[in-house]
């Protein structure tokens, strides 16, 4: 199948492009890449490619393709925090557009990355696909309003899937250090605390980046009509946990470190458990193959072989705003998150 993967130089695209090169898909990119100096460990798979913005996509850009997987977008909530308008224009204005292209252009099916932030506040009960939306953040409503805009669209010639993916950790090339489970393996490994930024109450479920990957694969090449038009919560329904529960497998993993908290630690406002049965039911495909804990003595392993340091994961060399901001700063981005004519990618 010819794919086009946006996004495909991220965190989850640098390990779902040498997956899908692996089960003999023609893969082509499309990345504005933000974050071509933040390689951490390991190289991006070489594929045609396209170093643009997904807002400025043009139509013939996008015909000729058997399928786009849609993971392009502003990536945590303190981005969405920092200009919730800008999360606005390139996570729902821009993801609409490009679905609308799609269909305009004859691409049969849209796997779009949407994420269990979704559910937001919503508490203590397992979710299910079926679940009230609660978003309590700019990214989580941007997820919802894509898929409240791209559902619609559905028809005999245009199939959309909405994969929401649980909270990712795991090793990639372009690693993340904002997601839970590699920020405290981090602040273990650096500082000898496993580093609790609320009281460790809130629920959250966590699947690894390599196993979001093998979803993607497996509702690709899954038959048409199990799909079409679907959403599906992306994990492993025992792989809801605690923060502190995180905490303590970190604890237990990481040697010589101790559980400590941030001054004025509260409940995180973010707390939801999710079902994820529907999908591996619905898609035989899907083998998820990573538990926090493997994924935390990954981690440990990637940190010490690259020797991982405070600096790198709390600065701009790695932390996804601080290296926006750093760009802002010097001008290489305007203040649309667009490269200015400076930039030399």
């Amino acid at each position: 199948m010819k794919v086009l993967v946006t996004g495909h130089r991220g965190y989850i695209g640098s390990v779902l492009v040498p997956m899908l090169l692996a089960h003999d898909h023609e893969v082509h990119g499309l990345d504005t890449d933000l974050f071509s100096a933040c390689t951490f460990d390991g190289e991006l798979a070489t594929v045609p490619e396209l170093i643009g913005d997904v807002r400025d996509v043009a139509i013939d850009q996008v015909a000729g393709f058997d399928a786009i997987i849609h993971l392009a977008g502003l990536s945590n909530d303190p981005l969405g925090d920092y200009n919730p308008s800008l999360t606005e224009d390139i996570n729902h204005q821009g993801s609409a557009r490009l679905a609308r292209l799609a269909k305009e252009a004859g691409v049969q099916r849209f796997l779009f990355a949407s994420s269990c932030s979704n559910y937001g506040g919503g508490g203590q009960d397992f979710l299910d696909e079926n679940a009230r939306f609660n978003p309590v953040t700019p990214y989580g409503v941007s997820k919802v309003e894509v898929e409240r805009a791209v559902g619609p669209m559905t028809s005999d010639d245009f199939s959309p899937t909405f994969l929401r993916a649980s909270t990712a950790y795991g090793m990639s090339p372009r690693i993340r250090f904002d997601l839970v489970v590699n920020n405290l393996t981090a602040w273990a490994f650096t500082t000898g605390e496993v580093h609790l930024k609320s009281d460790g109450s809130p629920w959250r479920p966590l699947v690894h980046v390599a196993d979001i990957a093998r979803a993607y694969v497996a509702i690709l090449e899954a038959d048409r009509e199990l799909v079409h038009g679907k959403a599906f919560n992306v994990g492993t329904t025992s792989e809801n946990y605690q923060i502190r529960e995180v905490a303590e497998i970190v604890h237990d993993v990481v040697p010589n470190c101790e559980i400590g908290f941030a001054e004025g630690a509260e409940p995180d406002k973010r707390c939801y458990r999710v079902d994820c049965n529907l999908l591996s039911r619905t898609v035989h495909g899907f083998k998820p193959q990573w538990t926090v804990r493997r994924g935390v003595e990954q981690l440990l392993e990637a940190y010490q072989r690259v020797g991982l340091t405070l600096d790198d994961f709390e600065g701009p060399r790695f932390k996804r705003i601080g290296h926006v901001k750093e760009l802002l700063d010097s001008g290489r981005l305007d203040t649309t998150l667009r490269w200015t004519q400076t930039q030399n990618t």
